[in-house]
């Protein structure tokens, strides 16, 4: 890693981890972060976690799994250009949702609905918690003793209540200072990834069409692209073409504009980082293309009735869940039922933000249905 940016992290700028560990021998410490996160039951579990659609609805629809890989890999690739620690890149983009609750988002606001007495929910703290304690794997301590950097970068926002659980995490907040580039990285690799499988996902499912599409600047743009160098090419390979240009334009843009700012800034250390303002973003013109395409896949994608139905019975089942193990503990395994004296809902949240989309509906069907003979 010596051709890395003086203001990248490395091991040797690294705040460390909270529990001294003897250094790898044959790989750096984000590789080794990037490894136990890879190894976790955490982040196989995602496998089976929603990102728009229900796992069930479709083998071929993204899950929270696939997403967390592609944004490592669009992640990855930026960080190479602009000479950041990749390994740390990779390592915030594939733990940024070990704490995200079966169903996706609506799972999430039903969770947070249901703890509102009890500090409320954000999976951003869910995804620390996870590996910093719920995570049973080493003798030595709980979760996965991370260095600082990467558990920084999980926490992308946190509400100013919530602050106080987060340790010296939580600083920079306070003191209005910015994370590393790396994280701020992995933010931006994040949206990439998400608003491109999610027109993928939307189309191959039917509810949002290539005729809606090309009323949003940024797809019609590149759509006229493909139409105009592949004349007689099938509507399905126009569409990854098209998405596959898309990423290209943002991944581009980012790599440029981010150049750019850094320069300007005169940025020359990490410590320099965490007092500039945010240096990785899009241009002006990309990011107005970037918010006019979230605001189309709100109104055409996630709150198409077909999604709302599935997210309304999502929410059900969380709702169902929390209350019965809140009305009577020992319908919880015995293992959350002793926690539970320590922590109170709190255990509850963790065993139920665990859960993925089928295990929910299964614990949902011993709970609530009477099988007939």
């Amino acid at each position: 890693m010596s051709d890395l940016a003086n203001f990248a992290v490395s091991s040797t700028n690294s705040r460390g981890r909270k529990i001294r560990e003897a250094p790898p021998t044959t790989r750096s410490e984000f590789q080794r972060d990037r490894d136990r996160i890879i190894h976790s039951a955490a982040f196989r579990r995602l496998e089976y976690k929603t990102q728009v659609f229900v796992n069930h609805e479709g083998d071929l629809f993204r899950t929270r799994l696939t997403h967390s890989l592609e944004v490592a890999q669009i992640g990855r690739s930026i960080a190479r250009t602009l000479r950041l620690n990749e390994d740390l890149v990779e390592a915030i983009s594939l733990s940024h949702d070990l704490g995200h609750t079966p169903f996706g988002h609506a799972g999430q606001d039903a969770l947070n609905d249901c703890m509102k007495d009890y500090g409320g929910f954000e999976h951003n703290l869910q995804s620390l918690r996870v590996v910093d304690v719920l995570e049973e794997r080493y003798a030595d301590f709980n979760g996965l003793n991370l260095c600082y950097e990467t558990r920084q970068g999980i926490i992308k926002h946190a509400a100013k209540k919530n602050l106080p659980k987060l340790g010296e995490i939580g600083e920079r907040f306070l003191k209005n200072q910015r994370p590393s580039l790396e994280a701020q990285l992995a933010n931006f690799s994040d949206e990439i990834a998400y608003n491109n499988h999610d027109i993928d996902d939307g189309l191959r499912s039917g509810l949002i069409t290539l005729q809606q599409l090309e009323n949003v600047s940024i797809f019609s743009r590149h759509l006229a692209g493909v139409k105009n160098k592949y004349p007689a090419l099938c509507e399905r390979r126009m569409k990854y073409e098209t998405i596959r240009s898309m990423i290209n334009t943002l991944v581009t843009d980012l790599v440029q504009q981010s150049t750019h700012n850094i320069n300007e800034s005169g940025v020359d250390s990490l410590a320099a980082i965490h007092a500039a303002p945010p240096l990785i973003g899009f241009s002006p013109h990309i990011r107005q293309e970037q918010q006019e395409l979230k605001k189309f896949l709100y109104d055409n994608l996630y709150r198409h009735y077909r999604v709302v139905r599935m997210s309304n019975k999502a929410q059900h089942t969380i709702q169902q869940l929390f209350s019965a193990f809140s009305s009577e503990t020992r319908l919880l395994p015995t293992e959350y039922q002793k926690k539970f004296d320590l922590e109170g809902h709190q255990v509850i949240a963790d065993y139920i933000a665990g859960m993925t989309d089928r295990y929910a509906i299964k614990e949902y069907q011993r709970l609530f249905t009477i099988a007939e003979n």
